[in-house]
C-alpha cells in the first residue's frame, strides 16, 4: 500500500487534474477489490444439508475431491455429524478450503493421489486414465474382524479367507482409483495395507466404513455391511454405481476351482456385471494359460444374504479354495493376486464402458 500510495505522489506533480483523478480512481477500486478478497478468503463457505446428502456427495456437489478432503470436513464439522458420520437435513456445513484435504491428496501435477490405507509402498497412486470416471464402486472383502472365514495351514502357519480377500479387494480399489473411479471399501484395516508376502498375518482389528467395530454375530455383520452400502447409494443418486463382493471358498482339500461368480436372479445389470467378468478371465486364460482350460461359472444366488439385500447391481466373486493346494499357490503369490485384481478391475471398466 506504501509503494503505491509514493507513486501516486510521483505521479501526480507531472499530470494534469483530469489524469490525477483517473488515477485516484482506479487506486480506489483496486482497494476495494484488495478489501473484498481479503474478505472472502476468510470466511468460509458453508451450506445446508438437504434429504440425501453425506458427506461424500455434498463435497462432490461443491467441487471438491472426497477421498481427499473426508477428513478435514469431518474435523470442521464435528460438532453436527452422527457417530456414524451422517449429515442432518436443514444443518448448515462448512466446506474445506482448497488445499486443506488430509485423508488422501493430488499431487501438484495432478497426475496421482494418495491414499493412505494401501500402506507406505503402494499409497501414491498413478492416475493412468478416466475410463471409470462417473462409476461408483463398493467393495466389500469377506468376513473381517472377529470372523477369518475359512482357514488353512500352509508350512505350518494358518493362513485365514479374509486376509487375502481383503488383500486382493485393496489391489482392486488402487487399480479402479487409477482409472478415475470413486471407491468405497466397506471392509477397512488401518495396520495392513496391500502386503507381499504370501504368508499373510492374521489379526482380528479390521472395522467397517466408515469406522465402526465389526460385531461378533455373522447375522449383524452382514446387516452392518448392508447398511452402509446402502446409505452410500442412497446418498449417491441416480450415478453407475456396482458393489463387489470377494470371498475365497472352502471345499474338500482334492477340489480345485476356478475364479466364479454370483449375482441377483433378478437383477439383468448384476447379470451384465458378472459375465462381462468372466468373459475377461476366459480372455486372459486363453492368452496367458492357453493350454488350460477356464471352467469359472457365472450363477444366481438370492440366498445370500448381501446378495439379496443390497441396493446396487452386486457381483460375489469366489477367488478361489482355500483348502486346495494348486488354489493357495494361486492365491498366496502376490503378484498372482496382483493380477486378480487387474483382470477383476479390467472386466469391471468393460462392463462401464457397455452401460454408457
Amino acid at each position: 500500500m506504501l509503494t503505491i500510495i509514493l507513486n501516486f505522489s510521483i505521479f501526480k506533480s507531472d499530470c494534469d487534474g483530469s489524469s490525477v483523478k483517473r488515477f485516484l480512481l482506479l487506486f480506489i477500486l483496486l482497494q476495494a477489490f484488495w478489501i473484498n478478497t481479503s474478505i472472502a478468503q476468510s470466511t468460509p463457505k458453508t451450506v445446508i444439508a438437504v434429504s440425501g446428502d453425506g458427506i461424500h456427495k455434498i463435497l462432490i456437489k461443491n467441487g471438491f475431491d472426497p477421498i481427499k478432503y473426508y477428513k478435514e470436513f469431518v474435523r470442521l464439522n464435528k460438532k453436527n455429524i452422527s457417530r456414524s458420520n451422517g449429515l442432518f437435513i436443514g444443518k448448515k456445513y462448512i466446506l474445506p478450503n482448497e488445499g486443506s484435504g488430509t485423508t488422501s491428496s493430488s499431487s501438484a501435477d495432478d497426475k496421482s493421489i494418495d491414499f493412505p490405507l494401501f500402506g507406505k509402498k503402494y499409497a501414491k497412486v498413478p492416475i493412468e486414465s478416466n475410463a471409470l470416471k462417473g462409476a461408483i464402486y463398493y467393495l466389500i472383502s469377506g468376513h473381517g474382524g472377529p470372523d477369518p472365514g475359512a482357514v488353512a495351514k500352509r508350512s505350518g502357519r494358518t493362513i485365514s479367507e479374509d486376509e487375502y480377500a481383503y488383500d486382493v479387494t485393496l489391489r482392486l480399489a488402487r487399480s479402479l482409483l487409477a482409472q478415475g473411479a470413486e471407491v468405497y471399501l466397506i471392509i477397512q484395516d488401518k495396520n495392513d495395507g496391500i502386503r507381499d508376502e504370501s504368508i499373510l498375518k492374521v489379526d482380528y482389528d479390521e472395522v467397517n466404513y466408515p469406522n465402526q467395530k465389526i460385531p461378533r454375530s455373522q447375522k449383524l455383520r452382514l446387516r452392518q455391511r448392508t447398511a452402509s452400502v446402502n446409505k452410500l447409494f442412497k446418498q449417491n443418486g441416480k450415478a453407475y454405481q456396482r458393489l463387489v463382493v470377494t470371498h475365497v471358498d472352502s471345499r474338500s482339500q482334492r477340489e480345485k476351482i476356478d475364479v466364479f461368480f454370483y449375482h441377483h436372479k433378478n437383477s439383468k445389470s448384476g447379470k451384465r456385471l458378472a459375465t462381462n467378468l468372466q468373459k475377461t478371465f476366459k480372455q486372459k486364460y486363453a492368452k496367458y494359460q492357453p493350454n488350460r482350460k477356464y471352467t469359472g461359472t457365472v450363477e444366481s444366488r438370492s440366498n445370500l444374504y448381501v446378495i439379496r439385500n443390497t441396493l446396487p447391481p452386486v457381483v460375489y466373486i469366489e477367488l478361489g479354495n482355500l483348502k486346495n493346494t494348486a488354489d493357495q499357490r494361486r492365491i498366496l503369490n502376490a503378484t498372482n493376486r496382483d493380477a486378480l485384481a487387474k483382470w477383476i478391475a479390467e472386466g469391471l471398466t468393460l462392463d462401464y464402458s457397455k452401460s454408457k
